[in-house]
């Protein structure tokens, strides 16, 4: 697939059920992302303001095209109830062809010929 962007893989973390499925459908249905997958509860032990917290939180694995990550990044930011969300994005560096061409086409624009609005 020449002169496409790659795909890209986005995980996040989110203090509720609700908040991840949120935040995955708006992504979704803005063609932010292809597909987004739930996933928790997680326990997480991490260190904020000084002290050190553990929290149940839910995952949120989003696939993007590398093209689309700067605007799911904003969205995600914007719309995500913590101060400073966590938003890692990994490179694909394989994989099925099929599915890669379709996280790509699935970020592009909709039937109308308009892209999502991020």
């Amino acid at each position: 697939m020449p002169n496409t962007p790659g795909a890209v893989r986005v995980e996040i973390t989110v203090d509720t059920r609700e908040s991840a499925d949120r935040l995955a459908e708006s992504a979704v249905g803005r063609r932010l992302a292809a597909c987004a997958q739930v996933g928790g509860p997680v326990t997480s032990h991490y260190r904020w303001e000084g002290e050190v917290h553990r929290d149940q939180e839910w995952t949120v694995v989003f696939k993007t095209a590398g093209d689309r990550l700067d605007d799911l990044t904003a969205h995600i930011v914007r719309e995500h109830p913590y101060d400073v969300p966590e938003v890692v994005a990994v490179p694909v560096v394989g994989g099925n062809p099929s599915y890669l061409a379709w996280v790509r086409d699935e970020t592009r624009s909709d039937a109308n010929g308009e892209r999502g609005a991020g």
